[in-house]
Protein backbone atom coordinates (compact mmCIF):
# COMPACT_ATOMS: atom_id res chain seq x y z
CA UNK A 1 0.00 0.00 0.00
CA UNK A 2 0.93 3.89 -0.84
CA UNK A 3 0.33 6.49 1.50
CA UNK A 4 1.17 10.49 1.14
CA UNK A 5 2.99 11.64 3.82
CA UNK A 6 3.11 15.36 2.84
CA UNK A 7 5.64 17.38 0.61
CA UNK A 8 5.65 15.12 -1.98
CA UNK A 9 6.78 12.09 -0.43
CA UNK A 10 4.91 8.96 -1.18
CA UNK A 11 5.52 5.86 1.45
CA UNK A 12 5.33 2.38 -0.40
CA UNK A 13 6.66 -1.12 0.79
CA UNK A 14 10.27 -1.01 -0.13
CA UNK A 15 10.49 2.61 -1.40
CA UNK A 16 9.51 6.43 -1.38
CA UNK A 17 9.05 8.78 -3.80
CA UNK A 18 9.60 12.29 -3.81
CA UNK A 19 7.75 13.52 -6.26
CA UNK A 20 8.74 17.20 -6.90
CA UNK A 21 12.49 16.12 -6.16
CA UNK A 22 12.30 13.44 -8.73
CA UNK A 23 10.00 15.37 -11.11
CA UNK A 24 12.84 17.80 -12.35
CA UNK A 25 14.58 14.73 -13.97
CA UNK A 26 11.75 14.30 -16.58
CA UNK A 27 12.24 15.28 -20.09
CA UNK A 28 8.79 15.96 -21.27
CA UNK A 29 7.57 13.91 -24.01
CA UNK A 30 11.14 11.82 -24.50
CA UNK A 31 11.30 8.34 -24.58
CA UNK A 32 15.16 7.74 -24.09
CA UNK A 33 16.75 4.92 -25.40
CA UNK A 34 19.72 3.33 -23.86
CA UNK A 35 21.64 0.59 -25.11
CA UNK A 36 23.01 -2.16 -22.62
CA UNK A 37 25.98 -3.04 -22.43
CA UNK A 38 25.74 -6.06 -21.08
CA UNK A 39 23.24 -8.45 -19.43
CA UNK A 40 21.28 -7.44 -16.58
CA UNK A 41 19.40 -8.23 -13.94
CA UNK A 42 15.78 -6.73 -12.92
CA UNK A 43 15.94 -5.81 -9.15
CA UNK A 44 12.87 -4.62 -8.54
CA UNK A 45 9.52 -2.99 -9.62
CA UNK A 46 8.48 0.29 -7.53
CA UNK A 47 5.51 2.31 -7.70
CA UNK A 48 4.30 5.96 -6.43
CA UNK A 49 2.33 9.01 -7.17
CA UNK A 50 -1.67 9.25 -7.92
CA UNK A 51 -3.98 9.43 -10.32
CA UNK A 52 -3.02 12.52 -11.72
CA UNK A 53 0.73 10.70 -12.46
CA UNK A 54 1.72 7.43 -11.72
CA UNK A 55 5.33 6.88 -11.88
CA UNK A 56 7.36 2.95 -12.19
CA UNK A 57 10.73 2.42 -11.12
CA UNK A 58 12.22 -0.57 -12.83
CA UNK A 59 15.82 -1.27 -10.71
CA UNK A 60 18.22 -2.70 -12.63
CA UNK A 61 21.93 -3.75 -11.94
CA UNK A 62 22.83 -2.82 -15.47
CA UNK A 63 22.33 0.27 -17.92
CA UNK A 64 19.53 -1.39 -20.65
CA UNK A 65 16.99 -0.47 -23.14
CA UNK A 66 13.05 -0.97 -23.33
CA UNK A 67 10.45 -1.16 -25.67
CA UNK A 68 7.09 0.40 -25.67
CA UNK A 69 4.88 -2.64 -26.82
CA UNK A 70 1.76 -1.30 -25.72
CA UNK A 71 1.18 2.37 -23.95
CA UNK A 72 -2.01 1.57 -22.48
CA UNK A 73 -4.60 4.16 -24.59
CA UNK A 74 -6.46 1.18 -26.66
CA UNK A 75 -7.22 -1.25 -23.52
CA UNK A 76 -5.46 0.06 -20.52
CA UNK A 77 -2.60 -2.25 -20.42
CA UNK A 78 0.88 -1.18 -20.40
CA UNK A 79 3.38 -3.66 -22.09
CA UNK A 80 7.01 -2.91 -21.47
CA UNK A 81 9.86 -4.91 -22.82
CA UNK A 82 13.39 -4.58 -21.63
CA UNK A 83 15.89 -7.06 -24.28
CA UNK A 84 18.40 -9.23 -22.64
CA UNK A 85 17.41 -8.04 -18.78
CA UNK A 86 16.67 -11.18 -16.55
CA UNK A 87 13.59 -11.07 -14.12
CA UNK A 88 13.51 -12.73 -10.45
CA UNK A 89 10.51 -14.81 -10.23
CA UNK A 90 7.50 -13.34 -8.15
CA UNK A 91 7.43 -10.27 -9.35
CA UNK A 92 3.66 -8.87 -9.20
CA UNK A 93 1.40 -6.77 -6.83
CA UNK A 94 -1.90 -4.77 -6.74
CA UNK A 95 -0.62 -1.15 -8.15
CA UNK A 96 -1.83 2.54 -6.95
CA UNK A 97 -2.90 5.56 -8.78
CA UNK A 98 -3.63 5.01 -12.30
CA UNK A 99 -2.15 1.40 -12.10
CA UNK A 100 -4.51 -1.38 -10.56
CA UNK A 101 -2.35 -4.56 -10.87
CA UNK A 102 1.21 -5.25 -12.60
CA UNK A 103 3.35 -8.02 -12.88
CA UNK A 104 6.84 -9.03 -14.68
CA UNK A 105 7.49 -12.66 -16.35
CA UNK A 106 10.34 -13.68 -18.42
CA UNK A 107 9.86 -14.14 -21.85
CA UNK A 108 12.27 -15.57 -24.99
CA UNK A 109 13.30 -11.55 -25.95
CA UNK A 110 14.15 -10.49 -21.97
CA UNK A 111 11.78 -9.13 -18.95
CA UNK A 112 8.31 -8.38 -19.83
CA UNK A 113 6.44 -5.62 -17.13
CA UNK A 114 2.92 -5.93 -17.80
CA UNK A 115 0.58 -3.24 -15.90
CA UNK A 116 -3.67 -2.87 -16.10
CA UNK A 117 -4.62 0.64 -15.46
CA UNK A 118 -7.10 1.56 -13.54
CA UNK A 119 -8.42 4.19 -16.09
CA UNK A 120 -8.28 6.00 -19.65
CA UNK A 121 -4.13 6.70 -19.50
CA UNK A 122 -0.90 6.12 -21.05
CA UNK A 123 2.53 6.59 -21.32
CA UNK A 124 3.69 9.48 -21.17
CA UNK A 125 6.99 9.35 -20.90
CA UNK A 126 10.05 6.79 -20.10
CA UNK A 127 14.03 7.66 -19.43
CA UNK A 128 17.15 5.74 -17.78
CA UNK A 129 18.36 6.83 -14.57
CA UNK A 130 22.07 6.55 -14.07
CA UNK A 131 23.93 5.58 -10.74
CA UNK A 132 23.71 8.93 -8.96
CA UNK A 133 23.10 10.94 -4.77
CA UNK A 134 23.67 7.88 -2.92
CA UNK A 135 21.77 4.96 -5.39
CA UNK A 136 24.07 2.37 -6.84
CA UNK A 137 22.13 0.97 -9.27
CA UNK A 138 20.34 1.74 -12.58
CA UNK A 139 16.11 3.02 -13.11
CA UNK A 140 14.17 2.69 -16.31
CA UNK A 141 11.47 4.89 -14.90
CA UNK A 142 7.80 4.79 -17.11
CA UNK A 143 5.71 7.75 -16.20
CA UNK A 144 1.87 7.14 -16.87
CA UNK A 145 -0.61 10.13 -16.86
CA UNK A 146 -4.50 10.13 -18.11
CA UNK A 147 -5.18 10.17 -21.66
CA UNK A 148 -7.18 12.49 -23.60
CA UNK A 149 -10.41 11.66 -25.24
CA UNK A 150 -8.77 12.12 -28.46
CA UNK A 151 -5.95 10.01 -27.73
CA UNK A 152 -7.85 6.84 -26.52
CA UNK A 153 -10.20 7.39 -29.38
CA UNK A 154 -7.31 7.09 -31.68
CA UNK A 155 -5.72 4.20 -29.87
CA UNK A 156 -9.03 2.33 -30.35
CA UNK A 157 -9.14 2.47 -33.65
CA UNK A 158 -5.37 1.30 -34.54
CA UNK A 159 -5.93 -1.42 -31.71
CA UNK A 160 -7.35 -4.07 -34.00
CA UNK A 161 -4.74 -3.70 -36.59
CA UNK A 162 -1.86 -3.09 -34.18
CA UNK A 163 -3.23 -6.59 -32.14
CA UNK A 164 -3.19 -8.23 -35.39
CA UNK A 165 0.72 -7.90 -35.43
CA UNK A 166 2.17 -7.46 -31.86
CA UNK A 167 -0.83 -7.61 -29.55
CA UNK A 168 -2.74 -11.48 -28.04
CA UNK A 169 -5.65 -11.20 -26.90
CA UNK A 170 -6.26 -9.18 -23.73
CA UNK A 171 -6.80 -11.54 -20.34
CA UNK A 172 -6.85 -9.99 -16.90
CA UNK A 173 -3.00 -10.09 -15.32
CA UNK A 174 -3.39 -13.51 -12.25
CA UNK A 175 -1.85 -11.89 -9.00
CA UNK A 176 -0.19 -14.52 -7.09
CA UNK A 177 0.54 -14.54 -3.62
CA UNK A 178 4.05 -15.29 -2.91
CA UNK A 179 5.36 -17.85 -1.03
CA UNK A 180 9.29 -18.32 -0.77
CA UNK A 181 10.36 -22.04 1.19
CA UNK A 182 13.29 -22.35 3.00
CA UNK A 183 14.92 -26.11 3.11
CA UNK A 184 16.75 -25.84 6.25
CA UNK A 185 20.51 -26.92 5.93
CA UNK A 186 22.09 -28.25 2.65
CA UNK A 187 25.51 -28.96 1.03
CA UNK A 188 28.12 -28.57 4.15
CA UNK A 189 25.89 -27.84 6.33
CA UNK A 190 24.22 -31.09 6.85
CA UNK A 191 21.57 -30.38 10.12
CA UNK A 192 20.89 -32.62 12.66
CA UNK A 193 21.75 -35.98 12.54
CA UNK A 194 18.96 -38.79 12.99
CA UNK A 195 19.03 -42.73 12.55
CA UNK A 196 18.17 -42.66 8.98
CA UNK A 197 19.76 -39.96 7.97
CA UNK A 198 20.38 -35.77 8.17
CA UNK A 199 17.99 -33.25 8.70
CA UNK A 200 19.04 -31.75 5.49
CA UNK A 201 17.51 -34.07 3.21
CA UNK A 202 14.14 -34.22 5.12
CA UNK A 203 13.99 -30.60 5.34
CA UNK A 204 14.34 -30.07 1.33
CA UNK A 205 11.86 -32.96 0.68
CA UNK A 206 9.25 -31.31 2.53
CA UNK A 207 9.95 -27.95 0.85
CA UNK A 208 9.25 -29.83 -2.34
CA UNK A 209 5.75 -31.35 -1.30
CA UNK A 210 4.86 -28.09 -0.23
CA UNK A 211 5.58 -26.71 -2.98
CA UNK A 212 3.84 -29.09 -4.93
CA UNK A 213 0.60 -28.62 -2.47
CA UNK A 214 0.40 -24.85 -2.80
CA UNK A 215 1.11 -24.50 -7.12
CA UNK A 216 -1.56 -27.31 -7.34
CA UNK A 217 -4.11 -24.57 -5.75
CA UNK A 218 -2.48 -22.54 -8.04
CA UNK A 219 -3.47 -19.68 -6.09
CA UNK A 220 0.58 -19.32 -5.05
CA UNK A 221 4.00 -17.54 -6.71
CA UNK A 222 6.39 -20.18 -5.14
CA UNK A 223 9.73 -19.51 -4.53
CA UNK A 224 12.65 -22.08 -3.37
CA UNK A 225 15.57 -20.46 -1.53
CA UNK A 226 17.47 -24.18 -2.61
CA UNK A 227 16.03 -26.64 -4.60
CA UNK A 228 19.39 -29.08 -4.46
CA UNK A 229 21.63 -30.46 -1.61
CA UNK A 230 23.29 -26.99 -1.66
CA UNK A 231 24.38 -24.67 0.73
CA UNK A 232 22.99 -21.16 1.09
CA UNK A 233 23.78 -18.83 3.30
CA UNK A 234 21.24 -17.33 6.05
CA UNK A 235 21.53 -13.69 5.45
CA UNK A 236 21.08 -15.22 1.22
CA UNK A 237 17.93 -16.46 2.52
CA UNK A 238 16.28 -13.69 3.85
CA UNK A 239 17.76 -11.45 1.08
CA UNK A 240 15.86 -14.13 -1.00
CA UNK A 241 12.77 -13.70 0.29
CA UNK A 242 13.04 -9.51 0.35
CA UNK A 243 14.19 -9.64 -3.46
CA UNK A 244 11.04 -11.42 -4.60
CA UNK A 245 8.97 -9.39 -2.44
CA UNK A 246 7.40 -11.68 -0.40
CA UNK A 247 3.97 -11.96 1.13
CA UNK A 248 5.31 -14.83 3.58
CA UNK A 249 8.39 -16.60 4.12
CA UNK A 250 8.61 -20.35 5.88
CA UNK A 251 11.77 -22.07 6.93
CA UNK A 252 11.44 -25.86 7.25
CA UNK A 253 13.54 -27.79 9.88
CA UNK A 254 13.49 -30.80 12.06
CA UNK A 255 14.40 -30.41 15.25
CA UNK A 256 17.06 -32.45 17.97
CA UNK A 257 16.69 -32.53 21.41
CA UNK A 258 18.55 -34.81 24.25
CA UNK A 259 16.29 -37.01 25.03
CA UNK A 260 14.75 -39.69 22.66
CA UNK A 261 11.22 -39.52 23.91
CA UNK A 262 10.45 -35.65 23.10
CA UNK A 263 8.74 -35.14 19.76
CA UNK A 264 6.23 -33.24 17.74
CA UNK A 265 6.09 -30.14 15.98
CA UNK A 266 6.84 -26.29 17.08
CA UNK A 267 6.58 -23.27 15.37
CA UNK A 268 8.91 -19.85 16.03
CA UNK A 269 8.41 -16.39 14.81
CA UNK A 270 11.20 -13.61 15.43
CA UNK A 271 11.28 -12.84 19.58
CA UNK A 272 11.29 -8.74 20.44
CA UNK A 273 14.77 -9.34 21.25
CA UNK A 274 16.35 -9.89 18.31
CA UNK A 275 14.92 -7.13 16.15
CA UNK A 276 17.28 -4.82 16.20
CA UNK A 277 19.28 -7.29 14.32
CA UNK A 278 17.06 -6.63 11.54
CA UNK A 279 18.62 -3.63 10.71
CA UNK A 280 21.54 -5.43 8.43
CA UNK A 281 18.59 -6.42 6.20
CA UNK A 282 17.83 -2.73 5.80
CA UNK A 283 18.33 -0.96 1.89
CA UNK A 284 19.56 2.60 1.99
CA UNK A 285 16.59 2.11 -0.61
CA UNK A 286 13.72 1.26 1.65
CA UNK A 287 10.88 3.84 2.10
CA UNK A 288 11.78 3.97 6.00
CA UNK A 289 15.46 5.10 5.06
CA UNK A 290 13.86 7.68 2.97
CA UNK A 291 11.01 9.23 5.24
CA UNK A 292 12.69 12.62 6.34
CA UNK A 293 13.50 14.85 3.73
CA UNK A 294 15.31 16.57 5.87
CA UNK A 295 17.90 13.60 7.38
CA UNK A 296 16.22 13.21 10.35
CA UNK A 297 17.42 9.53 11.40
CA UNK A 298 15.39 9.33 14.42
CA UNK A 299 11.80 9.82 12.11
CA UNK A 300 13.37 6.85 9.72
CA UNK A 301 14.17 4.48 13.27
CA UNK A 302 10.35 5.18 14.42
CA UNK A 303 9.14 4.24 10.93
CA UNK A 304 11.36 1.19 10.79
CA UNK A 305 10.30 -0.19 14.43
CA UNK A 306 6.48 0.45 12.96
CA UNK A 307 7.29 -1.85 10.42
CA UNK A 308 8.66 -4.56 12.26
CA UNK A 309 6.21 -4.56 14.78
CA UNK A 310 3.85 -4.75 12.08
CA UNK A 311 6.00 -7.64 10.11
CA UNK A 312 5.72 -9.25 13.84
CA UNK A 313 2.05 -9.14 14.17
CA UNK A 314 1.47 -10.58 10.86
CA UNK A 315 4.11 -13.20 12.00
CA UNK A 316 2.24 -14.44 15.11
CA UNK A 317 -1.12 -14.26 13.19
CA UNK A 318 0.22 -16.86 10.49
CA UNK A 319 1.75 -19.01 13.50
CA UNK A 320 -0.78 -19.33 15.80
CA UNK A 321 -3.26 -20.42 11.79
CA UNK A 322 -0.36 -22.85 11.76
CA UNK A 323 -0.22 -23.98 14.76
CA UNK A 324 -4.06 -24.38 15.22
CA UNK A 325 -4.23 -26.77 11.71
CA UNK A 326 -1.70 -28.91 12.51
CA UNK A 327 -3.19 -29.90 16.52
CA UNK A 328 -4.90 -32.92 15.69
CA UNK A 329 -3.42 -34.08 12.85
CA UNK A 330 0.14 -34.05 13.31
CA UNK A 331 2.24 -34.14 17.07
CA UNK A 332 2.90 -31.50 18.31
CA UNK A 333 5.08 -29.52 21.34
CA UNK A 334 3.53 -28.72 24.77
CA UNK A 335 4.21 -24.93 24.18
CA UNK A 336 4.07 -24.89 20.04
CA UNK A 337 4.68 -21.54 19.22
CA UNK A 338 8.12 -19.84 20.61
CA UNK A 339 9.96 -17.09 20.01
CA UNK A 340 13.59 -16.90 18.73
CA UNK A 341 16.44 -14.61 17.06
CA UNK A 342 16.80 -16.91 14.02
CA UNK A 343 18.76 -14.65 11.45
CA UNK A 344 16.31 -16.35 8.69
CA UNK A 345 13.30 -14.55 10.55
CA UNK A 346 14.84 -10.78 10.66
CA UNK A 347 13.69 -9.56 7.47
CA UNK A 348 12.05 -6.35 8.64
CA UNK A 349 8.72 -6.48 5.38
CA UNK A 350 8.40 -10.06 5.28
CA UNK A 351 5.78 -11.99 7.80
CA UNK A 352 8.56 -15.10 8.46
CA UNK A 353 7.70 -18.32 10.51
CA UNK A 354 10.39 -21.22 11.16
CA UNK A 355 8.31 -24.80 11.37
CA UNK A 356 10.21 -27.40 13.50
CA UNK A 357 8.47 -30.12 11.85
CA UNK A 358 9.35 -33.12 14.23
CA UNK A 359 12.38 -34.51 16.06
CA UNK A 360 14.70 -35.74 14.33
CA UNK A 361 16.09 -37.55 17.01
CA UNK A 362 12.97 -38.92 17.77
CA UNK A 363 12.88 -42.32 16.03
CA UNK A 364 8.64 -42.32 15.71
CA UNK A 365 8.96 -38.71 14.24
CA UNK A 366 12.06 -39.24 12.01
CA UNK A 367 9.84 -42.04 10.40
CA UNK A 368 6.61 -39.86 10.09
CA UNK A 369 9.03 -37.36 8.45
CA UNK A 370 10.63 -39.42 6.13
CA UNK A 371 7.73 -41.22 4.62
CA UNK A 372 5.54 -39.10 2.14
CA UNK A 373 2.39 -40.64 2.98
CA UNK A 374 2.69 -39.56 6.98
CA UNK A 375 4.61 -36.27 5.94
CA UNK A 376 2.12 -35.28 3.32
CA UNK A 377 -0.57 -34.91 6.20
CA UNK A 378 1.40 -32.46 8.23
CA UNK A 379 2.32 -30.95 4.68
CA UNK A 380 -1.38 -30.45 3.94
CA UNK A 381 -2.25 -28.84 7.31
CA UNK A 382 0.91 -26.24 6.76
CA UNK A 383 -1.18 -25.52 3.13
CA UNK A 384 -4.19 -25.25 4.84
CA UNK A 385 -3.00 -22.67 7.28
CA UNK A 386 -1.54 -20.85 4.30
CA UNK A 387 -4.91 -20.51 2.59
CA UNK A 388 -6.50 -19.41 5.58
CA UNK A 389 -4.16 -17.01 7.10
CA UNK A 390 -4.69 -15.35 3.36
CA UNK A 391 -8.04 -15.60 3.30
CA UNK A 392 -8.26 -13.88 6.25
CA UNK A 393 -6.06 -11.30 4.65
CA UNK A 394 -8.17 -10.77 1.92
CA UNK A 395 -11.43 -10.55 4.03
CA UNK A 396 -10.16 -8.19 6.26
CA UNK A 397 -8.75 -6.32 3.30
CA UNK A 398 -12.58 -5.75 2.02
CA UNK A 399 -14.08 -4.43 4.76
Amino acid sequence: MLTRMGQGLWRHKGWTVLGTAVAVLCVAGAAVGHAAIASADLLKVRLGGDSQQTRIVIDLDRSASAKLVSDGAADRRVTVVLPGVTAAPGLQGAGHGLVQTWMVDQTAGGARLQMDLSADAKVKRRFLLPPADGVEHYRYVVDIAPASVSEVRLAKADAPKLRTKLLPVKAELSLKKVVVIDAGHGGHDPGAQGQQGHEKDINLEAAKALRARLEKSGRYKVIMTRETDTYVGLASRVRIAQRADADLFISLHADSGPEPYLRGASVYTLSDKASSRSAQFVSRDDWFMKASLTGDRGVSDILLDLTQRATRNRSAAFAETLVSNIEGRSPMLRRSHRDAGFMVLLAPDVPAVLLEMGFISNPEDEQLLRDPARRNILIGAVGDAIDDYFNQSTRLAAR
